[in-house]
Formats: structure tokens, C-alpha cells, sequence
């Protein structure tokens, strides 16, 4: 069996960057008796494994960076990207004691993100949802979020995002990036300070954009961001409205296989701006004659690929004590998303090729295209009735997503269309379909506080969403699917055994949704028998996480280790027929397990006032418990105890801090 081993580059060097905030879900002030100016807080009291990273340490990394590169300094956390900010969003994945992205669960200020896929049905990616200047704190739960996150896809950790608060005084900030590929980076942002003749509104308005080459082949990646954010104090609550949008335009990489990269070098790319070989590749293909030099098939490379999205998400939000013992927040939330994801495919030429006199194109454009309109709200109760804290809320949403296929013809002698704008006028619609997603989620809570020493808490959330599919063109399709479950428990206890130290337990059930979209889900056969086998046959996928695990804080040295073991069952697998690009429709089916066991060890070391060390390790143990068979029981890949792909077994990480 091989060991992977991943070290964090931190640990090979010395990186001037913040350590990350050990903290409750619920972050709370710093004292100057307990933090001592660092970043880094344990927060005591919790039954489950949570971490902070506060803006200290996120405005460390530099400007532009994605928000999900700055948490891979975290015990448990993998981050892998294409390009030098993570920001990338194709090749960008983050996975969490073996949980892959899609299986995690991500919200901001409160507000669903949806599973942040890159084909997000549900949502969007953080990245495009606010500027990453503005962002003041991140919460991860590792193994299991708390019962009032708004997520149906968080089988792993969840990953909360918090948005910057207005500052009380007026005042601006002015970033400017610049580096190799051409790579410019401006921020600005404006904070008007209270204004006491508004009854003490305060609010910032902030504009972001970014442009680099691509390291390796042709053409750019940009993105141009807007937030906008207000709060006016209402009695002693808060009334809150934002405001963010986001145009991103991405030149893609070409995905490289170890073959790949073995027969032609990691600097391998798409082949943009060489239209002439791509032209030459298409067009041996469509004749049936021998490829041109260096291709030896043709998804080798393509002339260029991008992804292009337009998102706009907007709230408004209230948090109100109702009483002194009863507090409210809510938060009632819209979003809309275009988008178009596209290649130029050999495998369908333009209109007229081969037809003499013509200008076709062996090849055309091929693209995915995103239509999302989704609106929802928030809420949520807590009582404080003295040694008993009760907790309670919902969710609801409903998602109108529509989804199609198309193609755009081209020109032979030169490309006639700009492959980081919206395509118009296709000549072909393979499918497109109208998706309907209706969620509903509640939790009941109870920390029951025994003494000073000894907390226990126990809750559970309740779940059902349904899926809708409704057919425009392509394949006759109709139907929905649902995924319920009423009772996914959550228990936890924390025990001080002295001022310095703590021990924390939990246990948690999860559940994961059924995604509605035509190319990933139960859906993505296009097929009507399959679609209504699949609702009858299918199983959600489950999760059962347990964690043990103990906190020590002094003076100068604070940390904590974690035990965790998660049984994850009924894995779905969607098994494609042929190359992505052909856009043919995988079969999703239940294929089996998944245990997983690890270890987490964190902690900061502080020299002096002004110098700390971080460090921290993970060992993570996942193996795949079924083979995975077809309809008929037969074995089509023997998985039983081999690990999980894209999950390091060891990993460790350092910083050293100034």
C-alpha cells in the first residue's frame, strides 16, 4: 500500500504569516489578559473539533489569494490549485479528513454557498461570493458543523465565512498587487463611519480587479468584484443588508493525466493561440487521418476551455434580543447566477465543414450553461433559561437552476469568437432542462451546563429537500427525487479538568442531498427508466463522525489533539462512458463505504512578545470498504481496502510568526 506524504511548504520554511485562532463557532472578543496580541485563541467549550482564522492572518496572505489557501495551515485541511492564489477556481479543491469539496458545507455570514462544485447547482464558490479583502473570520469544523449551519451536502466539516464588519470611523484602504505573468491586482474600499443623523448607520463600498496571463499556454484569467454592506443599530440589535457581485472570466489549464505529463512535461497546455494546430488536430480527426505532431489522441489538448460566471447574492439580516433571555437571528437571502463553461471540441464540427467553399470549422464550441435563481431565509431562537441553553431554527429555500448544452460553429481560417465572453447564437442545443429545488431544514438544541467543570449538549436536525426536473429540450425527462430524514442526531460533552485543561467528545449524524442538475446527481443519465429506478432504488449518502480530543492553554504554549473515526455510507459514484468532452451521461448508483480514522495535533508556541512558532500535524487513514459492482453484482473495480484517492495520509505544516 503507498504512503502519501504532504508537506505543507510552511514547514520548509520561514513564512511571516499569522497561526491559526483555535475558537467557538461564536467568535468572541479578544482580552488583553488571554490573547496577548495573537491571532491564535482556543476556544474552550466546545464538544467538536473548531478552528478560527481571524483577518490577522487572512490579510497575511497576499492580496488576492483565496480564502480556502489561507485555512490549508489548519490540521486536517488539503488545498490544491493549478495557479500561485489558489484562486482558480477549476482546479482549486479543498478536502478535509478525506471529505472532498462537494461533501463539505459552506456558508457566508449565515447565507447557503451550496456544495461550492464548480458546477454549483446551489450556489456559488467563495470566492466569487465576496472579496477576499473583505472577508474577517473563518470558523472550520472538521468533522462535524454545528447543527444550525445551513448546509445539505456537509457529510465532512463545514467551513464557515464571515464578512468584515463597517468600521465605526471614516476611512478607506487601498491595496495594490503586481507580479510575474503580467498579474495586476487593485482593492479600495470606503467606510463611512457611524453617521449619527441616520441613527448611527455605518456601511463600506468596496470594488476589486484582478488580471493575470496564465503561467503556461495563452490568454488570461480576471475577475471584477463589488460589495456593498450596511448596518444600522435597531435598539439593542443590529439590521444588516449586503450587496455582492462578481464577473469572472477564466482561461483554463488543460487537465493533465501522469501519462500526459510523462510523454509531454508539466508545461503541457491547450494549444491557444496556435488556432492552426488546433484547426489540424480537429480536422484529422473529423477525416479520419493521422494527428499532427505532438498529439497521439485528441484530448491531448484543445485549442482553449474557460469558464465564465456573472453572480450577484444579496441579504438582509436581523439579530435582536427578543428578551434578556431570548435572542433572534435571521437572515432572509437571494442569489442569481449566469455562467457558461466551454471548449473548443474536435468532436462536433461547424455547420458546412467538408461542404466545398465553405469557411466551417473542423471544430466547434461546446458549452455548459448555468442559469441559477434561488431565494431563502434563516432563523433561529436562543433561550437562556440558566444552566440550560435552548437552541433553535430553519432553513428554507427554493432553487429554480436551468441547465443546457450547446454548440457555437466557428471559422476555419482564424477563431471568430472570444472565448471569455458570453456565446450567443448556437447553431445546436443538446439538452436543457429546468431544475426545482425545494429545501427545508429545523434543529432543536440543548447545552446543559452541570457544573463548572462538566457541559453536556444534545440536538438534532431534521432535513428534506426535493428535487424537480422539468425537460426544454434533449432526452424526455420528468419526475422528482426526494432526500428526508428526520432525526440526525448531535451529542457532545465537555469536561475541565483544571483551568488549563479541557477533554471534548462528540458524535454526529449527517446526511447529504441529491444534487438536481443535468451533468452531476441522479439526473445526469438524461434518462427517463433510470430517473425513476434511481428514485425508487437510491440511498442519500450518510455520515457518522466521532470525535474525542483535549485542549491545553498556559502562558505561553496553547493546543489541542483530536481522535476522530467516521463511517461514511452509501458513497455515490456516477460512472462516465467515454471523455468528458463528449458529454455523454454517467450512471449514478450506491457503491459502498467508507471508514476513516485520524489523528490532529495543533499548537503555538510563543517565544516572546513579538515571535511565535506554529505547527501541526494530521494522520489520516481512509479506505474504501466495498468493490464497486455493476446492476448485475459484477465487479467492474476492486476497491475493497484501498485508500482514498486525494487523501494524504500524513500531513504536516509550520510557521514561524513575527
Amino acid at each position: 500500500m503507498k504512503h502519501q506524504l504532504l508537506l505543507s511548504a510552511a514547514s520548509l520554511a520561514l513564512v511571516l504569516a499569522a497561526a491559526p485562532a483555535f475558537a467557538a463557532e461564536t467568535a468572541t472578543p479578544a482580552t488583553a489578559n488571554t490573547e496577548v496580541d495573537a491571532v491564535i485563541v482556543i476556544g474552550q467549550g466546545q464538544s467538536r473539533q473548531v478552528q478560527t482564522l481571524k483577518d490577522d492572518s487572512i490579510s497575511l496572505e497576499a492580496a488576492g489569494t483565496s480564502p480556502l489557501k489561507a485555512i490549508d495551515k489548519l490540521p486536517g485541511v488539503t488545498f490544491q490549485s493549478a495557479d500561485a492564489f489558489g484562486a482558480y477556481e477549476w482546479s482549486a479543491r479543498i478536502s478535509i479528513r478525506g471529505f472532498n469539496q462537494n461533501q463539505l458545507g459552506f456558508t457566508l455570514d449565515g447565507v447557503p454557498l451550496g456544495d461550492m462544485s464548480y458546477g454549483n447547482h446551489n450556489g456559488l464558490h467563495i470566492s466569487r461570493a465576496i472579496t477576499n479583502e473583505n472577508i474577517g473570520r473563518i470558523d472550520l469544523a472538521q468533522g462535524a458543523g454545528a447543527l444550525g449551519v445551513a448546509s445539505t451536502s456537509n457529510l465532512g466539516g463545514t467551513l464557515q465565512f464571515f464578512s468584515r464588519a463597517p468600521s465605526q470611523d471614516f476611512g478607506g484602504q487601498l491595496n495594490v498587487t503586481g507580479g510575474s505573468d503580467q498579474m495586476h491586482r487593485v482593492f479600495g474600499r470606503v467606510d463611512s463611519g457611524a453617521i449619527d443623523a441616520l441613527g448611527g448607520l455605518r456601511g463600506y463600498a468596496s470594488v476589486a480587479t484582478q488580471k493575470t496571463d496564465k503561467w503556461k499556454g495563452g490568454s488570461e484569467q480576471k475577475q471584477f468584484q463589488y460589495d456593498l454592506k450596511a448596518v444600522l443599530p435597531v435598539g439593542q440589535g443590529e439590521l444588516t443588508a449586503f450587496y455582492n457581485g462578481s464577473q469572472r472570466r477564466e482561461q483554463d489549464y488543460q487537465d493533465l493525466s501522469f501519462s500526459l505529463i510523462k510523454r509531454l512535461g508539466r508545461d503541457w497546455d491547450n494549444v491557444q493561440p496556435n488556432w492552426g494546430l488546433a484547426v489540424a488536430a480537429a480536422r484529422a480527426y473529423q477525416t479520419n487521418t493521422a494527428l499532427p505532431a505532438p498529439y497521439t489522441t485528441v484530448d491531448d489538448a484543445y485549442y482553449a476551455g474557460a469558464g465564465i460566471r456573472d453572480d450577484q447574492l444579496y441579504g438582509l439580516g436581523l439579530k435582536m434580543p427578543l428578551t434578556d433571555k431570548i435572542k433572534l437571528d435571521a437572515t432572509a437571502y437571494g442569489h442569481t447566477n449566469e455562467g457558461q463553461g466551454l471548449w473548443y471540441t474536435p468532436y462536433v464540427a461547424s455547420p458546412g465543414f467538408g461542404t466545398a467553399g465553405s469557411t466551417a470549422a473542423p471544430l466547434s464550441i461546446r458549452t455548459t450553461e448555468y442559469d441559477i435563481s434561488r431565494s431563502g431565509l434563516t432563523a433561529g431562537l436562543t433561550i437562556d433559561l440558566g444552566a440550560h441553553e435552548l437552541t433553535g431554527g430553519f432553513w428554507t429555500e427554493k432553487n429554480d437552476m436551468n441547465q443546457a448544452r450547446r454548440f457555437y460553429a466557428e471559422t476555419a481560417a482564424a477563431p471568430s469568437r472570444n472565448s471569455l465572453q458570453f456565446q450567443e447564437n448556437p447553431f445546436f442545443t443538446q439538452w436543457q432542462y429546468r431544475f426545482e429545488t425545494e429545501t427545508l431544514t429545523g434543529y432543536v438544541s440543548d447545552t446543559w451546563t452541570i457544573n463548572d467543570a462538566l457541559k453536556v449538549n444534545f440536538g438534532f436536525k431534521a432535513m428534506k429537500v426535493t428535487n424537480n426536473v422539468q425537460r426544454i429540450a434533449g432526452n424526455p425527462l420528468a419526475g422528482e427525487i426526494e432526500s428526508e430524514n428526520s432525526f440526525l442526531p448531535q451529542v457532545g460533552v465537555v469536561y475541565k479538568v483544571m483551568p488549563d485543561l479541557e477533554f471534548f467528545g462528540g458524535y454526529t449524524e449527517n446526511m447529504a442531498a441529491y444534487v438536481s442538475a443535468a451533468t452531476s446527481g441522479p439526473f445526469a443519465s438524461q434518462n427517463q427508466a433510470a430517473v425513476d429506478y434511481i428514485a425508487k432504488t437510491l440511498n442519500p449518502e450518510t455520515s457518522k463522525t466521532i470525535e474525542l480530543g483535549a485542549r491545553y492553554r498556559t502562558d505561553r504554549f496553547q493546543g489541542v489533539a483530536a481522535l476522530y473515526h467516521v463511517t461514511f455510507e452509501d458513497r455515490l459514484l456516477a460512472a462516465s462512458t467515454a471523455a468528458p468532452i463528449l458529454g455523454l451521461p454517467a450512471v449514478l448508483s450506491n457503491v459502498g463505504g467508507v471508514e476513516t480514522s485520524g489523528v490532529e495535533l495543533a499548537g503555538e508556541y510563543k517565544l516572546t512578545d513579538n515571535w511565535s512558532l506554529y505547527g501541526a500535524y494530521t494522520y489520516n487513514q481512509s479506505e474504501y470498504q466495498d468493490d464497486v459492482l455493476n446492476g448485475s453484482g459484477v465487479v467492474v473495480a476492486r476497491t475493497a481496502g484501498k485508500e482514498v484517492v486525494n487523501t494524504p495520509k500524513n500531513i504536516f505544516k509550520g510557521e514561524v510568526k513575527f
